[in-house]
């Protein structure tokens, strides 16, 4: 007996179907179902079918979407999905995470280093530049010898109290005299033989000639004989250059004057310079005292040292070679990396040096560097450092004579830009 449910009756069945009978349901119709007409619309007869899925929504793609390009970083397997590959992951989802250049990051860190470094050394020149104090006109110098190969630097060590307190002037032990005076003078030549420095002693008689006055422009006769350093008290660096070209026949390319203050400033600047100091001495004037061995001076003991005179058995002469010996090892200590590179070091050792540093109008920066450097080479290996010949002939007012033709000689070595044979002081 055939139990239909409550509300059901054999009518029923043949309204929804025929169950599991043995014949096919036949389509029917469904008015309340409306397509819309066009390609995907049902037409009369055929079996219903879903429309297809957008493309974007399918996990397949459908053959009437042509294929695309997978999207960077996609590792698809030709059905549309990835091999199994787990990518993405932090907050931008996404492909792979792509690992970072160094090599790359590491060439544009050297290239902004070096960018810094030379806008820093550029800004760095053009302030020392600028701070150079050109002030000794050379082209005063009247009947001027020829230039030889090589360069030709004046150094001279001025007693200038510039700019220097009561205090500094009592430490420093340099007295309060007005005006300046040369307190040392050298000719440092730098050629391709290596460098040769030959100090002057200020006490060596020389005539001093004929000179347009730097200042006035007049033209003055001949004083005469006289020590050399009176050249520089008549009429300052141009007439004292006029003077060295005069005896010596030698033309002078460059002039460089520092006084007391820049001197012990530079020492200071550097920490001070070491120094072996063969026998003990003490100077009340200069201020010097000092034992035998290796020290190292600061600024105060570094000028009492270049400056005594009377404590040394040679006087001027013994006062040359301790000037020679002590700026070798000055530019020695001071031209390193540990100073070049080192901006505390380098910073204040100019600044010192260049607020007192007074130079001939075509000096450039340049031209001091490679002073400098040379000033350096004359300690080392290829260098060479003497005093000028000199004669045992008595001169005037306790001045030293040159030995005239020894000095042509030396010249005539200086201005080829030959190896320098001569050796200074007496009877050499």
């Amino acid at each position: 007996m055939t139990q239909w449910p409550d509300g059901w009756s054999p009518d029923d069945r043949n309204r929804y179907g025929r169950g599991s009978g043995a014949e096919p349901e036949g389509a029917r119709a469904m008015p309340h179902v409306t397509r819309p007409a066009g390609p995907g619309a049902q037409r009369s007869g055929e079996p219903y079918a879903e429309p297809p899925l957008p493309p974007s929504l399918s996990p397949r793609r459908h053959p009437s979407v042509p294929p695309q390009a997978p999207p960077p970083g996609y590792d698809g397997g030709g059905d549309g999905y990835n091999t199994g590959e787990v990518y993405g992951g932090g907050r931008g989802g996404g492909g792979p995470r792509s690992r970072p250049n160094w090599g790359r990051r590491i060439k544009f860190i050297v290239i902004a280093l070096i960018v810094v470094v030379v806008a820093a050394s550029v800004g760095t020149y053009f302030w020392a530049d600028g701070k150079l104090r050109r002030e000794v006109d050379l082209s005063k110098v009247i009947d001027r010898p020829a230039s030889g190969d090589g360069t030709n630097y004046l150094i001279v060590g001025s007693d200038s109290r510039e700019g220097m307190s009561a205090a500094e002037k009592k430490s420093l032990h340099t007295g309060s005299a007005e005006g300046k005076r040369t307190d040392s003078m050298m000719i440092l030549h730098d050629g391709s033989n290596g460098p040769t420095l030959v100090s002057l002693p200020r006490d060596s008689w020389v005539t001093i000639p004929s000179f347009r006055g730097s200042e006035s422009g007049k033209m003055y006769q001949s004083p005469g004989g006289s020590k050399l350093n009176a050249s520089y008290a008549t009429d300052g660096p141009e007439l004292l250059t006029r003077t060295i070209e005069y005896n010596t026949g030698l033309h002078i390319d460059h002039y460089v004057e520092i006084g007391f203050a820049g001197f012990a400033g530079i020492v200071d600047a550097v920490g001070g310079v070491e120094m072996d100091i063969p026998k003990a001495f003490h100077d009340e004037k200069s201020g010097a005292d000092f034992k035998a061995g290796t020290q190292t001076l600061n600024g105060t003991q570094a000028l009492a040292f270049v400056r005594t005179r009377y404590a040394l058995p040679g006087s001027d002469l013994d006062r040359t070679k301790n000037q020679q010996k002590f700026l070798g090892a000055l530019a020695s200590q001071t031209a390193t990396p540990s100073t070049v590179l080192n901006p505390f070091k380098l910073y204040p050792t100019m600044s010192a040096g260049l607020d007192t540093l007074v130079v001939d109008k075509d000096m450039s920066l340049f031209d001091l560097g490679k002073m400098f450097f040379a000033m350096k080479g004359v300690m080392g290996g290829d260098g060479h450092s003497m005093n000028m010949p000199l004669t045992t002939t008595p001169a005037p007012q306790n001045s030293l004579n040159w030995d005239k033709p020894k000095v042509k000689e030396l010249v005539n070595e200086l201005n080829n830009d030959q190896k320098v044979t001569m050796k200074g002081g007496y009877g050499n």
